[in-house]
C-alpha cells in the first residue's frame, strides 16, 4: 500500500476528542505518523508511546480501534509490519476496556483489517508471518481466518510459525482439525517449539493427560527457550503453565501428572531445569492444598544445593507445616555470611523460631530480613511472640545506641522488644534515650516494657516532644491508666487531658491519615472524649475538597466516632450515604468495603442505607462486606429446617432474600472473591439455615484440593487458605449439630 493513501485521513480523525490511557488522544497522530519515520530511533519511540497509551497494560480505550486502520495499512504497507502485527493482535485480545468503548469494538476494529493481515501469513519474513498468524487468530474471526491457517501449515517449515499456527487452530476451532494437529506435532523427531506448543494446545483443549505427554515435557527441559519467540505471553513460562492447568482439572490423576513432572524437574541437576522447576513448584503450592505435602522432600533437598538455595527458601514459605523438616538445612545456611544466611534465618525465624534466636544475636546488624520476621514484619506467621533470649537481649540494646540505625531496623527492634513486655525491661535506658530520635513507635514499647518508669518521658513527649510523636506518647500514657478509667493508677498517671489536648490538634492537620488515627482513637476515648465532639464535625470534608478514597475514609473514621460519643447515628448515616454513592467506581471499591463495615457497626440504625448496600452485592468484591451490613441492619433472617422463620417482614420476601444472600457469598469464596469474609457473612447468616445444596457446596470449599484464597493481596496464601478451612469446617460442625437437635427434637 502507498503510504500517502495510508494517512491520507490521518489528520481528519477527531483525535482530541478521543481518550487513551493517559487522557486525550490528540498525540496519537503524530506517533501513527512517526511510525514511518527513517529515523529508526524516532518510529521506536513512537511504537513504544503507542503500546504505552492505546495498548496501556493490556487495557484498550477509544483512540485504540481508531488507530487499527492505520496501523494495518502501515504493517501492510511494509512499515514494521511485525511489531504492529504483534500490536494489531494484543489489541484484538484485550478485555479489558475502562472507559466506555463497548466491549468488542476493538476487536472488531482488528477484524475489519483481515483482508490487510491475512495476505501477510505468507510473507517472506518468517517473523512477519509469526505475527500475522497471531493477530489475524486474536480476532476470533473463524470462517476468515481458519482456512488460511491450515492452508499455512500444509507448507511452512519454520518451527516457530508452525507453533503459532497450532496455537491459531486450537483458539479458533477447538473441536475441529486442532486436536489432529496437537498429536502429529507431539511425536519425537518434531522441532522441540512445535512440541511444546502442542503440549499446551493439548491442555488447552482438554485432552487427556497420557504419557506421551509427560515423556515430552521431561524431554524439552528446560522449556523457556522454547517459547522465547512465542508471542503470548501466557505462554512464557511452559512448566508453570502445564502444572496450573494440571491443577485446575481438579482431579487426583492430574493432580498426581503435575506433582511428577515437578518431582522429576526438581531432581535434574541443571540449573535452569531447577530453576523453571522452583518456579512451577511454588506456585504449585499456592494453588494445591495437596502440593506440599507431596513436593516438601524434594524442594528441601535443594537447600544444600548453592545455586537453587536462593530461589528454594522463597519456595520454602508455600510449604506451611511442612516446611518444619527444613530446619537442619535452614540452620546450616544462617550460620554462614551474607545475604542468603539472613534470608535462610528468616525462614528459620518462622518454622524453628527457638533455634533462631541464638542465631539471630549473633549477627543481629547483618539479618535485616531475619529481625523483620521476628517481630511480625510484612505478616506475622509466628504463633506467638518471638522467643525471648538474653543474648538477643543485649544485642538488640546494643543496636539501638548505634548512630547509623535508620530505615526499618529500629521499627523493628522496638516491636520486638516490646512482644517480650517486661522481659525486655533493661533496655528501658537505650529505649527511652532513643525516645527523640524514633517518636512515632518508641512510646507503646516503654509503657509495654516497664509501666512505672515510663510515665515520666512520656508525660514530656507528649506535651513537648517532637510534633510526629506527641499522639503516640500521649496514647502510650492514657493505656497505662486502669481499664476503669481511674484519675490516679498505681503507675502514677494523670486523667485523659494529654490525650485530648494532642487528639484535638490531630483533628485539625492537612493530613487525613493522622485525622483518621486521631478519630478512631477519639471513639475508643468514648465519653471521655464529649469535649472532641465540635473537632470532628470540623474535620468532615465539605463540597470543596477533592473526593479521594484517603478523603473518604477519613469521613468514615470520624463519622463512627461522632457515634461513639454522642450515640445519635443521626450524624453518621448521612456520610455513609454519601461514601457509598461516591464509590461506584472499580478503583474505590476498598472504600466502599469501609463503608459497609461501618454501616455494620451502626446496626439497625443503618436501615435507610439498605437499598445502597444491595446494590453493592452485584460486585463480588463488595458482597461480603454489604451482605454483613445488610445482617446488622436486621434485612434477613433465619430460618430453620422446619421452615420456620421469624421477622417482621412476609415470609416469602425474608426467604428470598436469605437464599439470595446465601448463594451470592458462596459464590465470592468459590470466585476468590474475599472468601473469609463471604464465610463470616454466611455465619452471620445462621450456619443453621444453610440448605442441602448449599451445605455441600460449602463443603466443597473445605475440602477440595485447590485451595480457596489463591490469589489476593495477602502475602500468605498458605496461611490464609488454611484459616479459610478451619473455619468453614467449622460452619459445617455448627450445621451438622444444629440438625442433630431438631432431629431429636422432632423425636
Amino acid at each position: 500500500m502507498d503510504l500517502v493513501q495510508v494517512l491520507a485521513d490521518l489528520y481528519a480523525q477527531p483525535w482530541a476528542e478521543l481518550e487513551h490511557a493517559y487522557g486525550s488522544a490528540e498525540d496519537t497522530p503524530g506517533h501513527l505518523r512517526a511510525l514511518a519515520s527513517a529515523d529508526e530511533e524516532e518510529a521506536g519511540e513512537a511504537l513504544s508511546e503507542l503500546y504505552s497509551s492505546i495498548l496501556h497494560q493490556g487495557s484498550v480505550y477509544e483512540a485504540s480501534a481508531r488507530a487499527v486502520p492505520y496501523l494495518a495499512g502501515l504493517a501492510a504497507a511494509g512499515v514494521r509490519a511485525g511489531d504492529l502485527l504483534v500490536l494489531l493482535g494484543g489489541i484484538a485480545e484485550s478485555e479489558g476496556v475502562y472507559d466506555g468503548t463497548p466491549p468488542g469494538a476493538c476487536q472488531a476494529a482488528v477484524t475489519g483489517q483481515l483482508p490487510l493481515i491475512l495476505p501477510l501469513i505468507d510473507a517472506e519474513d518468517a517473523a512477519v508471518r509469526q505475527a500475522a498468524v497471531w493477530a489475524a487468530a486474536c480476532t476470533g474471526a473463524v470462517e476468515a481466518v481458519l482456512p488460511v491457517l491450515l492452508r499455512r501449515w500444509e507448507r511452512e517449515e519454520e518451527p516457530l510459525v508452525r507453533a503459532e499456527l497450532l496455537a491459531g487452530a486450537v483458539l479458533l476451532d477447538p473441536a475441529g482439525p486442532a486436536a489432529a494437529m496437537v498429536t502429529a506435532a507431539l511425536k519425537t523427531g518434531q522441532p522441540g517449539e512445535l512440541r511444546m506448543a502442542a503440549v499446551l494446545g493439548s491442555l488447552d483443549l482438554g485432552l487427556p493427560w497420557t504419557g506421551t505427554h509427560h515423556q515430552a515435557v521431561l524431554s524439552l527441559l528446560p522449556a523457556d527457550p522454547l517459547v522465547a519467540g512465542r508471542l503470548d505471553l501466557e505462554r512464557t513460562e511452559p512448566l508453570h503453565r502445564i502444572v496450573e492447568a494440571l491443577l485446575e482439572r481438579d482431579t487426583s490423576d492430574d493432580r498426581e501428572a503435575a506433582f511428577a513432572l515437578l518431582d522429576f524437574a526438581l531432581r535434574v541437576p541443571d540449573d535452569d531445569v531447577r530453576a523453571e522447576a522452583l518456579w512451577a513448584t511454588e506456585q504449585a503450592c499456592v494453588t494445591s492444598r495437596s502440593a506440599p505435602a507431596r513436593l516438601a522432600n524434594p524442594l528441601i533437598a535443594l537447600l544444600d544445593d548453592p545455586a537453587s538455595a536462593r530461589s528454594t527458601l522463597s519456595a520454602l514459605d508455600k510449604l506451611g507445616p511442612y516446611a518444619a523438616a527444613a530446619a537442619p538445612a535452614l540452620t546450616a545456611l544462617a550460620s554462614e555470611g551474607g545475604a542468603l544466611a539472613d534470608r535462610a534465618l528468616k525462614a528459620l525465624v518462622v518454622v524453628a523460631p527457638e533455634r533462631a534466636a541464638p542465631l539471630l544475636a549473633r549477627d543481629l546488624p547483618e539479618r535485616p530480613a531475619a529481625l523483620g520476621a521476628a517481630c511480625g514484619f510484612p505478616y506475622d506467621r509466628l504463633d506467638g511472640p518471638f522467643p525471648y533470649h538474653p543474648e538477643l537481649l543485649a544485642a538488640a540494646r546494643a543496636r539501638l545506641t548505634a548512630p547509623e540505625l535508620d530505615g526499618n531496623e529500629p521499627i523493628h527492634l522496638v516491636r520486638l522488644l516490646a512482644s517480650w513486655g517486661e522481659r525486655a525491661a533493661p533496655a528501658f535506658p537505650e529505649l527511652a534515650a532513643s525516645l527523640g530520635r524514633f517518636p512515632v513507635f518508641v512510646p507503646a514499647a516503654l509503657a509495654a516494657i516497664d509501666p512505672g518508669r515510663a510515665v515520666v518521658p512520656l508525660e514530656e513527649a507528649a506535651v513537648s516532644g517532637p510534633e510526629q510523636g506527641r499522639f503516640a506518647a500521649a496514647r502510650a500514657l492514657h493505656s497505662l491508666r486502669s481499664p476503669a478509667g481511674d484519675a490516679g493508677t498505681d503507675a502514677g498517671t494523670g486523667g485523659p487531658e494529654p490525650l485530648l489536648t494532642v487528639l484535638a490538634a490531630e483533628l485539625a492537620v492537612d493530613d487525613t491519615r493522622r485525622i483518621r488515627q486521631a478519630a478512631r482513637a477519639t471513639a475508643d476515648l468514648g465519653k471521655e472524649a464529649d469535649v472532641l465532639v465540635p473537632r470532628l464535625r470540623a474535620a468532615l470534608s465539605t463540597d470543596d475538597d477533592r473526593v479521594t478514597a484517603p478523603r473518604l475514609d477519613a469521613d468514615l473514621d470520624i463519622a463512627l466516632a461522632l457515634w461513639s460519643l454522642t450515640g445519635d447515628p443521626g450524624e453518621a448515616l448521612p456520610v455513609i450515604a454519601a461514601v457509598l454513592e461516591a464509590t461506584d467506581s472499580e478503583w474505590m471499591r476498598w472504600t466502599a468495603v469501609n463503608a459497609a463495615r461501618a454501616a455494620a457497626r451502626l446496626g439497625p440504625a443503618a436501615t435507610a442505607l439498605r437499598p445502597a448496600l444491595e446494590r453493592g452485592l452485584a460486585d463480588p468484591d463488595r458482597a461480603p462486606s454489604m451482605a454483613q451490613a445488610l445482617l446488622a441492619t436486621g434485612a434477613a433472617t433465619h430460618h430453620h429446617a422446619d421452615g420456620a422463620h421469624h421477622a417482621d417482614g412476609a415470609h416469602q420476601t425474608d426467604g428470598a432474600r436469605r437464599v439470595r444472600l446465601a448463594d451470592t457469598l458462596l459464590s465470592c469464596a468459590e470466585r476468590d472473591a474475599d472468601p473469609m469474609g463471604a464465610l463470616e457473612a454466611l455465619a452471620s447468616l445462621g450456619a443453621e439455615s444453610l440448605t442441602e445444596p448449599e451445605l455441600h457446596r460449602l463443603a466443597g470449599l473445605a475440602e477440595r484440593d485447590r485451595r480457596v484464597w489463591g490469589t489476593g493481596s495477602e502475602s500468605d496464601v498458605v496461611s490464609s487458605d488454611a484459616r479459610f478451612q478451619e473455619k468453614a469446617r467449622a460452619l459445617l460442625r455448627t450445621a451438622a449439630a444444629s440438625r442433630r437437635t431438631d432431629a431429636l427434637a422432632t423425636d
